[in-house]
């Protein structure tokens, strides 16, 4: 349905590029800003649209991981993104990925050539007043990271990604851990602590010590630490240095021996169902296998399942649960959507998937047709859910993951099966919905050209 409005789109990632083609296709004509080649970022080589900056892999294809669920969703809903990636896509195992220089030329081939979308290479150092889309990402400019602050308040922009890993509650061996608050305060049982005899901490210390780290960017290595230490560093700094900050073992005691362990690693509850837990203090910079390694060395996560690992790094983000709706608007100001990792999501297709429904809410706004909101069942619908949710504390980025859903009832035990009920759950939900709205009740899944 054309619509006399136009939109602007800043950002010609994965998100603006989504966005923009969403528009575009339903109608709409689009000012797609994007400041490369002209001027670059320390991560881009391109001027391309949608260029991938790290791994060409979109991940794993499995239909009940979160991940092979989330394309489903994106094909069920007719994202351009995942069309190109499969159009362009190169052996790869179980997993998805792509002929990086082939997947970005289509992409900004189909975006040029679009009669409805007008690409700008320029660079966009304010918040535009009329109807729009931010898609800046991760790497937003100074300029723009002024406005962006300006409009929403600095202490609601972060700049470094500081996140601890966070496990599937499922997986927490619960005969091992013992659920209190440190001298019972707040809700009395609000933590799962994890402890550790003086054996147990020296060796974990030890390995943590020793383990691979990450090697940051150079843009990133001088002040990335500044605001927040990682765990490993804090180890470095003496042996018991851990023990006397997030692992001091004060005010507890383990009920299976009746005394304070040497040092407890706390989990908080990441959500309200109580699905995810959140390792309380370990913001790292370790790989993520050495993560899996040595982190489960701790009593009770021998056997979890990481939804999440921790990570830091640049990364430019609004606190997404205290200012954007349901829809990706900010709640004070409509006219202006956030799309991509700007959000606070992470991941290649939830960055596209983010841009997809911030158009089509675009769309919805122009035409008078109901907001696009997902069942909070589905693996998109979730991550969106958990974003924009003011209940949401704490907020650090979010990939997709079966953490964020809401349990099964009745519950289902086992991993595979469990993970598999989910997957069943999304696909019967978001059909549902999907036939029943009126911007995507036909099946969008083929991409013209």
């Amino acid at each position: 349905m054309p619509v006399s409005e136009s939109v602007t789109v800043i950002g010609g990632g994965l998100a603006g590029t989504e966005a923009a083609w969403q528009l575009g296709r339903h109608g709409v004509r689009v000012r797609l800003i994007e400041m490369r080649p002209a001027t670059s970022s320390p991560a881009h080589s391109t001027g391309g649209l949608a260029e991938l900056v790290c791994s060409n892999s979109f991940k794993g294809t499995d239909p009940s991981s979160a991940t092979g669920t989330l394309k489903q969703e994106l094909e069920r809903l007719g994202s351009v993104v995942l069309a190109i990636a499969r159009r362009t896509a190169v052996p790869a195992g179980a997993a998805l990925a792509v002929d990086r220089a082939a997947f970005t030329a289509t992409l900004t081939d189909m975006l040029e050539s679009h009669p409805l979308i007008e690409v700008l290479r320029e660079e966009a150092t304010l918040v535009p007043a009329g109807r729009s889309i931010l898609a800046t990402g991760p790497l937003t400019s100074p300029a723009m990271e002024t406005a962006l602050s300006e409009l929403v308040g600095s202490d609601r922009l972060a700049f470094y990604d500081a996140a601890a890993p966070i496990v599937d509650a499922a997986t927490i061996d619960r005969s091992v851990v013992f659920a209190a608050s440190r001298y019972g305060k707040g809700g009395g049982a609000d933590y799962l602590n994890c402890p550790l005899d003086r054996e147990r901490y020296e060796a974990f210390i030890t390995e943590l010590r020793a383990a691979r780290r990450v090697l940051s960017h150079e843009f990133e290595r001088t002040d990335l630490f500044q605001a927040c230490q990682p765990i490993e560093e804090v180890a470095r700094s003496g042996p018991d240095a851990a023990r006397f900050g997030a692992l001091k073992p004060v005010g507890l005691t383990d009920p299976n021996t009746g005394e304070r362990p040497w040092a407890v690693v706390q989990l908080r509850p990441e959500n309200a169902a109580g699905t995810a837990y959140n390792l309380v203090g370990f913001q790292t910079n370790l790989a993520f296998g050495e993560q899996r390694r040595v982190f489960g060395m701790i009593p009770g996560l021998t056997a979890a399942e990481f939804l999440r690992y921790g990570v830091m790094h640049r990364n430019t983000f609004i606190d997404a649960p205290s200012l954007l709706d349901s829809t990706l608007a900010l709640r004070s100001a409509p006219h202006l959507r956030v799309a991509g990792q700007l959000t606070g999501t992470e991941g290649y297709l939830e960055a596209a998937g983010s841009g997809l429904l911030a158009a089509l809410n675009t769309v919805a706004d122009l035409t008078g047709t109901p907001p696009v909101v997902l069942p909070p069942t589905t693996a998109l619908g979730a991550l969106i859910a958990y974003a924009t949710n003011p209940a949401t504390v704490g907020y650090q980025p979010m990939h997709v993951n079966w953490g964020l859903v809401p349990p099964l009832d009745p519950p289902v035990r086992g991993k595979r099966s469990r993970y598999a009920a989910y997957a069943a759950r999304a696909a019967d939900d978001i059909s549902v919905w999907a036939s029943e709205h009126p911007l995507c009740g036909h099946r969008q899944g083929s991409v013209e050209r």
